[in-house]
């Protein structure tokens, strides 16, 4: 081995040594103050319409200074199963510089735009003109993992929360405001809470007039009643309710409709036979038998 080669071998050593000595010397120092994660960073921004929507984590927290009147947009992913809530805490301008009552409002939209009615919170709370700060929330219904085609029911996608001022005098528009939001969620394993099975039927089956156990035993029904006395009951109904049994099985019903519709159908064709005899005329007679 040649004094040169030597010389960069001791060289490449020696480089080697010191950058294993600022790793370790680095592992320590990482451990001590780790990054936070995009999930824990707080988001400073927030969109203007649904295109330019500030993506939100779950439990991420928000914090946008904005003006009074601006539209507020954030989104953020929905899975099945979870259920998800947003708080939303405005800090308004100083009350010396207000001069009425505002009303914010937050509004939660899945990915086809479809407004999703909240299940608690206040949606729409009032800020009077001495308030500092008002508070919003939204609970949205749990995410399902299917839907039919026409229902609105909330599906996994990207969902869009939209915070705005509604109500508030013309003069305090464009006033600072402070706004915090976190979108929290709550994962459950059921993801079609609303898809359960009937395990009997709503109405149950009613067949009016069946025996249900034999009435030469005396055994209670299920009404609780006797069955000698049920059968002494039935023998006592009148011929005309036999007749209108048998006639129910196969016409609508033998009410006072029909003794109406049989009276007009006679006096119909009464009217028809003297009709015909008021208009009859005998025909002249014509040819050798009348000249006679």
């Amino acid at each position: 081995m040649t004094r040169r080669t030597f010389r960069l071998t001791r060289t490449g050593l020696a480089v080697g040594a010191a950058g294993a000595a600022v790793l370790l010397v680095a592992t320590p120092a990482a451990a001590d103050g780790p990054t936070p994660a995009p999930a824990e960073a707080t988001l400073t921004k927030a969109g203007t319409s649904f295109l330019t929507a500030a993506a939100v984590h779950i439990d991420q927290p928000v914090r946008v200074s904005a003006a009074t009147g601006e539209y507020l947009y954030w989104s953020f992913p929905a899975q099945a199963g979870q259920t998800s809530s947003i708080a939303a805490t405005v800090t308004l301008a100083d009350p010396a510089t207000r001069s009425g009552a505002s009303t914010w409002t937050i509004d939660v939209f899945d990915g086809l735009r479809r407004r999703q009615p909240c299940t608690a919170g206040m949606q729409a709370p009032v800020g009077s003109a001495t308030d500092r700060q008002v508070q919003a929330g939204c609970v949205l219904r749990q995410v399902r993992a299917w839907a039919e085609p026409w229902s609105a029911d909330p599906l996994p996608g990207t969902y869009y929360v939209r915070l705005s001022v509604t109500d508030l005098p013309e003069q305090d528009l464009g006033l600072p405001v402070q706004v915090e939001l976190r979108v929290s969620a709550d994962v459950s394993g059921d993801t079609s809470p609303e898809g359960g099975r009937l395990e009997a039927p709503l109405t149950p089956t009613v067949r009016q007039g069946a025996v249900l156990t034999s009435a030469a035993d005396g055994t209670d029904t299920a009404d609780g009643t006797d069955t000698a006395d049920a059968a002494g009951q039935v023998s006592e109904e009148s011929w005309w309710d036999g007749v209108v049994g048998w006639f129910s099985g196969w016409l609508p019903g033998l009410t006072s409709r029909w003794i109406w519709t049989v009276a007009g159908g006679v006096l119909a064709a009464v009217g028809g036979v003297v009709g015909f005899g008021l208009t009859r005329r005998p025909r002249p007679r014509t040819g050798p038998a009348a000249a006679g």
